[in-house]
């Protein structure tokens, strides 16, 4: 029997999901891109959604589930665990299955059993949990449960490396679908430059990519959970220090480079597993710093400069009273509001730190998950602070 969809947001965004993953498996196929996920269509979207959406407000044992779904076939799953009998995909189900799955990197997978034969491909049978994996191809649909009531749907990067990539995000009947193009942005090169990857979850493959390194740096950041401040200031200028007191309890001398030493290696001198891993233990070691109280600095080739460090305003400098706040989700308008609007002190300090070192950038995670990247914006002649935590969730 097939439930009905009751979950008016899933039926929603179903069809802007559709054709998310349509337009990115289009064009990873021209690009003769290999091990493409299936393409997932609108009402297999709207089921899972909704499966999963009720099973997250379901508590089991006084705890609320935490789950992850995959949507693919077995054969594409790797060395998977698969269930002799393909489960429904149901609440009631999803809710048992979730201690098993809760962990980071697992994921129930969901394919297509009608006819009780996991190798059917028709989209005419009915949704099945078949088993779970750690395996996704590239632009594999994945849907996540974040917290009762908030789901995120997401998609794998072509060869996995770094966070997958948000598409959008679900919370009770809002539905925020991320801005891809930027259109958030206001049109001026210098500031897209520094932003426009945290919109658009660019591709983390070119790892050369100054923003996509800062991008994995913020979703490390907010999984600690302890807040913090990363200032990012340019390579051999040290005018960041005025903005700085001194003396800096935590300064580093040499810098630390072990994050710098592996983005700049040369390709042919890596070996792949090896490197992506010591490259996420460099950046959590990184973000780690950032808990601490006062900001990290950093320079733009990633060697660590200092920690603990707190921020003042120069001599001569006069107080941040207005900013540009943005958020990259489709329909988002830029807004005027005062520093103190958004956020409390760590917040205030990075803005007055960007409005008078205007060649740096800080990144700021909130204890409660908000995370704001704050550039200068020199068409807009003031600090833009862009919202990105429905990318890092």
């Amino acid at each position: 029997m097939t439930r009905t969809a009751t979950y008016q947001a899933g039926r929603t965004v179903a069809g802007a999901i559709e054709a998310h993953f349509a337009r990115h498996l289009a064009r990873a196929r021209a690009r003769d891109e290999s091990d493409l996920a299936p393409a997932p269509e609108a009402a297999a979207i709207q089921t899972m959604i909704d499966a999963t959406f009720w099973a997250s407000l379901r508590p089991e044992e006084g705890r609320f589930p935490k789950i992850s779904l995959a949507f693919l076939p077995p054969e594409q799953a790797g060395r998977a665990l698969m269930f002799e009998q393909p489960l429904a995909l149901d609440p009631a189900v999803l809710t048992k299955l979730a201690p098993a799955v809760e962990r980071p990197g697992i994921h129930l997978g969901v394919w297509y059993g009608g006819d009780g034969s996991l190798a059917s491909e028709s989209s005419s049978g009915q949704l099945r949990v078949w088993g779970a994996t750690r395996v996704v191809p590239s632009f594999g649909f994945v849907l996540e449960d974040v917290e009762p009531g908030l789901l995120v749907i997401k998609h794998r990067r072509v060869n996995g490396f770094g966070k997958y990539a948000n598409v959008a995000v679900l919370m009770g009947e809002q539905v925020k679908v991320i801005d891809e193009q930027g259109t958030s942005l206001p049109d001026c090169p210098a500031l897209l430059k520094a932003l426009l990857a945290f919109n658009s979850g660019a591709d983390l493959n070119d790892r050369r990519n100054e923003v996509n390194v800062l991008v994995q740096l913020a979703a490390s950041m907010r999984a600690h959970a302890h807040g913090g401040s990363l200032l990012v200031v340019p390579t051999g200028k040290e005018s960041w220090r005025d903005s700085i007191v001194q003396p800096v309890l935590y300064s580093v001398v040499p810098g630390f480079a072990a994050l710098a030493e592996l983005v700049s290696r040369d390709e042919n001198e890596r070996e792949e597993n090896a490197w992506e891993s010591s490259v996420r233990k460099a950046v959590d070691t990184v973000a780690g710093l950032t808990a601490v109280d006062g900001a990290t600095v950093m320079n733009d080739h990633y060697e660590v400069l200092a920690f603990g460090a707190k921020i003042r305003r120069p001599t001569g400098s006069v107080p941040v009273e207005q900013m540009v706040l943005t958020e990259p989700i489709i329909g988002n308008k830029a807004v005027v509001v005062p520093p103190v609007q958004h956020g409390g002190t760590r917040h205030l300090s990075a803005a007055q730190f960007v409005h008078d070192q205007r060649d740096a950038l800080a990144l700021v995670a909130s204890q409660d998950g908000r995370f704001t990247v704050f550039a200068w914006s020199p068409c807009e002649n003031m600090v833009h602070a862009h919202r990105v935590d429905t990318l890092l969730m």
